[in-house]
């Protein structure tokens, strides 16, 4: 009777166990990377030209008006599908490739919250700075405080997060309601804003990396002569 009960030694019924246990890896679908959409914008404008600082304009004072046109328009467009974005819907904050975003308050205490609590953690956040004279100030004679520019990279990364989690869960929606063009345009923006003033660790945009590719934000050299061609095109024409 022995002899039958460990005919199958332990290390076979160990391993037959270990390949029951294991699960299917599912691919996850990004919508957004289609190429019926990526392409989508709501501007033909060279956007690299437009993110650049002014001349005879103070840095700060440049970094502190797009903050806020940024804050505004993602603000916007978050609102247009915030109606599927529910503590059922999206119970966490996340974004593609399985990221998920933590919120951390100004005492640092950390919250672990459904995506519709986070994003309104960050635009109050954002909205009760902004609208602090001591941080933003619009007065004249009053100037930026020491600091500033690392408030202001705090306030692209969480909007960074903002897009990411629209981008990977919303983004159906954003095409049902004819908006994707929109997202598109602001985000390709939005990256080449923060990376023309450094304002957002590579690391952090990692997650969003294959839409930038797809969009071509950082145009390559043939597309830079391309868009020349056309260029010239035009004008002769």
């Amino acid at each position: 009777m022995m002899s039958l009960l460990f005919r199958c030694s332990p290390e076979s019924i160990f391993k037959k166990a270990s390949k029951k246990e294991k699960k299917p890896v599912i691919e996850e679908k990004k919508e957004y990377l289609d190429q019926q959409y990526v392409q989508a914008a709501i501007t033909d404008q060279d956007l690299r030209i437009i993110v650049r600082l002014p001349e005879g304009i103070d840095e700060d004072e440049w970094l502190a008006t797009n903050t806020i046109s940024f804050f505004h328009n993602i603000n916007l467009l978050y609102s247009t599908i915030s109606e599927y974005c529910t503590s059922s819907t999206c119970p966490n904050m996340s974004g593609p490739g399985n990221t998920q975003y933590t919120w951390y308050d100004e005492k640092g205490k950390k919250t672990k919250c459904s995506a519709a609590q986070y994003v309104d953690y960050v635009m109050s956040f954002m909205d009760k700075h902004i609208t602090d004279e001591s941080v933003f100030p619009t007065k004249f004679g009053h100037t930026f405080p020491n600091g500033f520019e690392a408030t202001v990279k705090k306030f692209f990364r969480l909007l960074l997060h903002v897009m990411a989690h629209i981008y990977h869960a919303h983004y159906r929606e954003l095409v049902h309601l004819d908006v994707h063009a929109h997202m598109n345009s602001a985000f390709a923006h939005f990256i080449l804003f923060t990376h023309e003033f450094r304002l957002i660790d590579p690391k952090e945009t990692v997650v969003l990396d294959d839409l930038v590719e797809a969009m071509h934000i950082f145009p390559s050299e043939k597309d830079d002569v391309q868009d020349s061609e056309k260029q010239d095109a035009k004008e002769s024409s």
